[in-house]
């Protein structure tokens, strides 16, 4: 499996942040062909301190080249241009295969 992640710092207005994510983001991300699984949520710390990220997401799939496929899609593309809509703050993309011990 290979897996895309997102870190998205924290915003000035979460809550303009979560609304459009869930409504808009999200959805349009789980559009993206070849996909296995897209799961995200907010980020926490074990001692309640503001931890480094907001947000998190994961986005699945069967192989490295698949996942480059769906960010070429226009359904990837498209999710690339709505990040100016609620990702001001900035993020950090990564990309890993998922090796399983």
């Amino acid at each position: 499996m290979f897996r895309i992640t997102v870190a998205y710092n924290h915003p000035e207005d979460p809550d303009a942040f979560l609304a459009h994510y869930r409504s808009i983001h999200a959805p349009l991300t789980a559009t993206m062909p070849g996909i296995s699984s897209f799961e995200w949520g907010v980020s926490e710390t074990p001692d309640g301190s503001t931890p480094a990220h907001f947000v998190v997401g994961n986005l699945n799939f069967p192989s490295k080249d698949a996942a480059l496929a769906a960010l070429g899609s226009p359904e990837g593309k498209a999710g690339g241009e709505d990040m100016a809509n609620f990702a001001g703050a900035g993020f950090v993309m990564d990309m890993h295969e998922v090796e399983v011990a």
